[in-house]
């Protein structure tokens, strides 16, 4: 197989998809998309989850039957070539100094609610986060899973307490009537929620990691997104119920908001943990994808320190040779001053170009139903990136020159 270490099972691996699909999405997202949308932003859940599910099916038997912990690299290199192959894995690695310190941010956002941090103490928090990663990373695959499954059930438990204390029944959910959606508001909130499913190509990186991928790898992917669909359907419902939104409201205080409201000033505290370790379950999923790709790349080399492992089968060089990456982008954009919110659309394109190369190999690699699916994820995907506009040109771009350079 691959070299490293197979030590995951089903649940773990339940709990790295659904919390890298939660991530820093599970608190900003329903209010984002409640304000665009309305009541309307109930139904677009359950459309999107459909809309998604070709391209998840496309990952999840790609996974299956090639696991490799070069994820969607590995599987257009068996489609169309080493030199594409090479291509996708340095596209997705471009997403560290632009995706990697964004997410940092609003990860320690929540310390800023919580104790008032600026400047350089929200830069030292960052890269004690980084450090904190690269200690779970350190620790293999099984550490980070029983720590995300955990993040997992405190989210669950979060939203299904804020339930009971506000004590919401079924008939109270403001569900408009088929005839009554409207399909503007339907298609604005798509695309803002889109990203909350972001993360199959990273989760792509650990399938040969599991104890059996054959067969855990795709249950794993099919359950945890659907936990993570859930959960954001159920945060919509409390967004709407306690109307937690507005424009004049910042998204990821929504569901703090509502925790103080029910609980009381001192449970903010909670809520901001658990945010926080939403965000970091995120964070270190693509960290540790980050490092699996960068060993797999590596291989081809098998002198190089990149491409060995340590005692434990874990691909450390690589994740030290990530993790100075990510602590030098960050303090770039903090020297800098660069907007986050720009950093964030531009990795976006990025993601939505990766997910459409795994659809063009899979329509390459498989056959009947699971290629038709490939199709139309493939032009799901080409949909995004026409609906990200001009700011997609940056993973075109991006591409068009690593093929040239490499």
């Amino acid at each position: 197989m691959s070299g490293l270490k197979q030590e995951l099972g089903l649940a773990q691996g339940v709990g790295l998809l659904s919390t890298s699909l939660l991530g820093t999405g599970v608190f900003a997202v329903p209010a984002l998309a409640a304000l665009v949308a309305g009541n309307n932003s109930l139904w677009a859940w359950p459309v999107l989850i459909v809309l998604v599910f070709p391209v998840a099916i496309v990952f999840a038997v790609l996974g299956r039957h090639f696991p490799s912990a070069g994820g969607v690299a590995h599987f257009v290199g068996m489609a169309f070539g080493p030199r594409l192959q090479r291509v996708t894995g340095w596209l997705f690695l471009s997403v560290i100094p632009v995706g990697l310190p964004a997410a940092l941010h609003i990860a320690t956002g929540f310390g800023q609610a919580l104790f008032g941090w600026r400047d350089e103490a929200l830069l030292l928090a960052e890269l004690g986060t980084l450090a904190l990663v690269w200690w779970v990373g350190s620790r293999g695959a099984s550490s980070s899973a029983n720590l995300q499954t955990i993040v997992a059930v405190l989210i669950v438990a979060l939203i299904a307490a804020i339930w009971w204390a506000g004590d919401i029944t079924v008939a109270e959910i403001p569900f408009p009537a088929v005839k009554d959606i409207d399909h503007s508001q339907l298609f604005a909130a798509l695309s803002v929620m889109f990203w909350c499913f972001v993360g199959l190509e990273a989760f792509a990186h650990l399938a040969s990691e599991f104890k059996h991928p054959e067969r855990d790898f795709p249950r794993a992917l099919m359950i945890g997104l659907l936990l993570a669909g859930t959960v954001y359907w159920a945060c919509t419902v409390l967004v709407l119920h306690f109307d937690a939104y507005g424009a004049d409201k910042a998204a990821a205080a929504s569901l703090p908001g509502i925790v103080v409201e029910l609980f009381g000033v001192k449970a903010l505290w909670v809520a901001c943990v658990i945010g926080y370790l939403a965000c970091f379950a995120s964070l270190n999923i693509y960290i540790q994808s980050f490092a699996r790709l960068v060993w797999s790349q590596a291989r081809d080399k098998p002198a190089s320190r990149l491409a060995q492992l340590s005692k434990r089968q874990l691909p450390l060089n690589a994740l030290n040779t990530v993790q100075g990456s990510c602590v030098l982008s960050t303090l770039c954009i903090y020297a800098l001053k660069i907007n986050l919110d720009a950093l964030i659309i531009y990795a976006n394109g990025i993601f939505i170009m990766i997910y459409l190369l795994c659809m063009l190999a899979g329509c390459r690699l498989l056959k009947g139903r699971y290629k038709a699916l490939a199709v139309v994820g493939g032009i799901l995907c080409l949909l995004l990136l026409a609906m990200v506009g001009w700011k997609s040109v940056y993973a075109v771009v991006m591409l068009a020159g690593l093929w040239v350079a490499l």
